[in-house]
């Protein structure tokens, strides 16, 4: 008896796809990066309340800090991925605001500010990020994607008006010093985020973030090595850099 056409061909195998990606995971590592960042925040407001001055900081990073939030968390309204992450958003992008802000128009505040210290030519940051986020993105045809990607690059070198402000004084102040500190150990520790995740999930793969990450981190180098140096003598003693 000879079988039917229909048995006789085989249907073929459905192709297997890879699994959807899975949401980013929460581990040890982030939610270090996630308290330094924050604790960034509270001792860079402590020391302007403290000493009602803004003396040794950057308004251009401050600025540029701000343009980063806004450009990345442009989703706030229609993208709610966790309360978490919601909330992080918003404070992210309020403290930003009311740093600059006090350091625009506060008073005394604004009065302790040294523009010719803080000489940083911010445009050779911004518009080079801003071409790398039109020419390499994760989605050419989405404009959302393009303004993500600039503000990762953006972010990578935003610390470099304070740092090199910090490099022109010579001696940081002890709570200034503590907040580039805490700003360098969120990078840090997401550093050592991406790797875990990069072992532990499947299909993990953010080449843009982790090339971004890794230039911001390695800025830091400099700074954290006369930072540890100085601390050594006590966490009060100011942060000395070679001029």
């Amino acid at each position: 008896e000879v079988a039917p056409a229909r048995e006789l061909i085989k249907s073929p195998k459905p192709r297997e796809l890879p699994p959807p990606r899975r949401r980013a995971s929460m581990n040890i590592f982030r939610i270090l990066g996630d308290v330094s960042h924050i604790l960034s925040f509270v001792l860079l407001l402590w020391k302007m309340y403290k000493s009602r001055s803004v003396a040794g900081i950057s308004l251009k990073t401050q600025q540029l800090y701000l343009l980063v939030f806004c450009a990345r968390y442009l989703d706030l309204a229609w993208n709610f991925s966790s309360l978490y992450n919601w909330i992080l958003k918003v404070t992210f992008i309020g403290c930003s605001s009311g740093v600059v802000m006090v350091m625009m128009r506060g008073r005394p505040h604004a009065n302790t500010y040294n523009p010719e210290l803080d000489a940083f030519p911010w445009l050779y940051l911004v518009a080079p990020c801003a071409v790398l986020g039109v020419l390499i993105n994760q989605d050419h045809k989405s404009p959302f994607e393009m303004i993500w990607a600039f503000s990762v690059y953006l972010e990578a070198v935003a610390i470099l008006p304070q740092l090199a402000m910090l490099q022109k004084q010579g001696e940081i102040e002890n709570l200034t010093s503590h907040y580039v500190a805490a700003l360098g150990a969120y990078r840090g520790f997401y550093l050592v985020n991406w790797i875990y995740r990069y072992m532990t999930e499947e299909y993990y793969v953010q080449r843009i973030v982790w090339f971004a990450g890794t230039v911001q981190t390695l800025l830091y180098i400099d700074f954290f090595y006369h930072y540890v140096m100085s601390k050594k003598g006590g966490l009060s003693k100011p942060v000395k850099l070679p001029i």
